[in-house]
C-alpha cells in the first residue's frame, strides 16, 4: 500500500468528519513522523506493514469520534503547541480572543506601575491544559501568573506544557479561586463550562473531552455565577475579570457582573460573529 492508497482508504473511512483529507494527512503524518508536505512529495512511496497497522488503528478510532488532537496527543494554541490528553479539553481558536484581551489589560497594568511596585498579577482559572496561563506567561514575562484546576490529571498536564515551553506558573489544585484565599490580582481570566446538558452540540466528537470541563449547571451559568460572585475579593482595585461564555449568555453574564458591583463591561465577538468574552473592571 502506497501513502496515496492508504490516505484515500482513509478518507472514505473518515467521511463523518468535517475535514476528512486533513484528518488523514495529519494521522499518517504522525505515523510517519513526516510533515504533511512530505505525503505530498512521496504518495507512491511504500508503507511498511507496521506503518500501515498503526494508521487503520488510528483511522478506527477517528471514525469513532476520537479528536485529533487526541490520537496526536497535541494542539497548537495561540503561538505553540501544546500537549493534550482526554484529560483537558482542547484548546478552540475562540480562546484565543480571551488571551488577547487578557494580555492587553496585563500590559496596560505594567506600563502604569512605578519602580519598586511588585509585579502585575494574574490568575487562570481552570487551566486544563494550561493554554491561557502560558500565553501569558510567554508574552507578557513580567507578569506573575498563577493557574488552578480541580483536576489533578489537568494539572499534570499543564505542569508538564509549562515546563517544556520554558515559563514559570504557580499552579495550584482547587476550584475556581478556592487555592488563593486572601491573594489579590490585577487580571483574573477563566474559560469555563458553559454548556447546558442538553445542549445537541454534545453529542459529536465533543462527548470525548471531560465534561466537566464543558458542562454546566443552571443553562450552563453556573460556575460563570460563582467565578463572578467570588472574584470581587480577589482583585485589586481597578482589577479586571474576563470570562469566555456561550454565544446566547452576553446577557446572563452582563448581569450577572452588575449584580456582583462590577462596571466598565464590554463583550466581544469572536471570528464567526458570536459574542464570546465578557470583561469587566472591579473598582470598589
Amino acid at each position: 500500500m502506497t501513502v496515496a492508497d492508504a490516505l484515500r482508504h482513509a478518507q472514505a473511512q473518515l467521511q463523518h468528519s468535517d475535514t476528512p483529507d486533513l484528518d488523514a494527512q495529519l494521522l499518517l503524518a504522525h505515523v510517519l513522523g513526516k510533515s504533511r508536505s512530505w505525503l505530498f512529495a512521496h504518495d507512491i512511496d511504500a508503507l511498511t506493514a507496521d506503518q500501515q497497522a498503526a494508521f487503520a488503528a488510528l483511522t478506527a478510532r477517528r471514525a469513532a469520534g476520537e479528536p485529533v488532537a487526541y490520537l496526536l496527543g497535541r494542539a497548537d494554541f495561540y503561538d505553540f503547541t501544546l500537549k493534550v490528553t482526554p484529560d483537558v479539553l482542547i484548546p478552540r481558536p475562540e480562546t484565543e480572543l480571551l488571551v488577547e484581551q487578557a494580555l492587553e489589560k496585563v500590559r496596560e497594568k505594567s506600563a502604569a506601575k512605578k519602580v519598586g511596585d511588585p509585579p502585575v498579577c494574574a490568575v487562570d482559572l481552570g487551566t486544563g491544559s494550561g493554554a491561557i496561563a502560558i500565553a501569558l506567561a510567554r508574552h507578557a514575562p513580567e507578569v506573575a501568573v498563577a493557574a488552578s484546576d480541580a483536576s489533578c490529571a489537568a494539572l499534570t498536564v499543564a505542569r508538564e506544557n509549562a515546563q517544556r515551553l520554558g515559563v514559570d506558573i504557580d499552579f495550584r489544585h482547587g476550584s475556581w479561586l478556592e487555592p488563593f484565599a486572601g491573594e489579590r490580582f490585577d487580571v483574573i481570566a477563566s474559560n469555563p463550562p458553559y454548556i447546558d446538558s442538553a445542549d445537541p452540540h454534545l453529542r459529536g466528537d465533543i462527548r470525548h473531552e471531560p465534561q466537566q470541563a464543558l458542562v454546566a449547571g443552571e443553562h450552563g451559568l453556573a460556575d460563570l455565577r460563582a467565578i463572578i460572585e467570588r472574584a470581587p475579593a480577589h482583585l485589586n482595585a481597578g482589577g479586571w475579570l474576563l470570562l469566555e461564555h456561550g454565544y446566547d449568555q452576553q446577557d446572563a453574564v452582563e448581569s450577572l457582573f452588575r449584580a456582583a458591583g462590577f462596571d466598565a463591561i464590554v463583550c466581544l465577538h469572536d471570528l464567526a460573529g458570536q459574542p464570546r468574552v465578557s470583561l469587566a473592571q472591579w473598582n470598589n
